[in-house]
């Protein structure tokens, strides 16, 4: 697997004032932006093109970023000012996907989870021990396959990265529209394996879990 997509669209209302003036992603962590920390990951895992979604001050991103990034080709899928949500992004991106599959990231989260690994993995989830902002949890986990949520069973919440393929995206729609309907019809269908966080990760949504993730990584930091 060679590809990958960054999802960067999102407003960020928690994190204002900060995200009236800034993406998300170009939030800085560790002395670098949540998205250079990804394409710096995806560089060294051997990924060849990365597409990003945008939408809220979406024209930063490629200003900043460029058209490439330690060698990887680097796409823009501009959303304008009405978000597609995760799975109308995907599905924009479908035909320029390739039918192929796909590493997925958030672009507001902060990883140390290996991306070598995971890109030569089936797909599948990344699931987190639930954190406290979310303590009921997204799916359940038998044996390796990613399940529906089951009260005899431990829940876990969906860390933001995952292995997806393009050619099921053939089945929607353009538009705007969640990702969740899609995992659960993919669950049903035994298609999703479920794999568990390894190392440091933080949902940077909130200003606590901002100074979390600086805390942890240390560094100079931006805005």
């Amino acid at each position: 697997m060679q590809q990958a997509v960054i999802l960067a669209a999102g407003r960020g209302e928690r994190l204002r004032p900060r995200t009236d003036y800034l993406p998300k992603p170009l939030l800085s962590v560790g002395g670098r932006p949540l998205i250079v920390r990804h394409l710096d990951a995806l560089a060294a895992a051997g990924v060849e093109r990365v597409f990003i979604n945008l939408s809220h001050l979406g024209a930063l991103l490629p200003r900043f970023l460029g058209g490439q990034w330690q060698g990887m080709v680097l796409e823009y899928s501009d959303e304008g000012p009405h978000r597609l949500e995760t799975g109308g992004a995907l599905v924009a991106l479908r035909e320029r996907l390739e039918g192929q599959p796909f590493l997925l990231l958030n672009g507001d989260i902060c990883t140390a989870h290996p991306l070598p690994e995971l890109l030569a993995s089936a797909p599948g989830l990344v699931l987190v021990d639930n954190p406290a902002h979310h303590p009921a949890g997204d799916f359940g986990e038998a044996e390796g396959w990613l399940t529906l949520p089951d009260p005899s069973r431990p829940s876990y919440t969906y860390s933001g990265l995952a292995v997806l393929n393009a050619a099921w995206l053939h089945a929607y729609p353009p538009g705007p529209a969640p990702l969740a309907p899609w995992l659960r019809e993919w669950i049903a269908a035994r298609r999703l394996r479920a794999y568990h966080q390894q190392g440091f990760w933080c949902d940077v949504g909130s200003p606590e879990r901002l100074c979390f993730a600086r805390s942890h990584c240390g560094g100079k930091h931006g805005i």
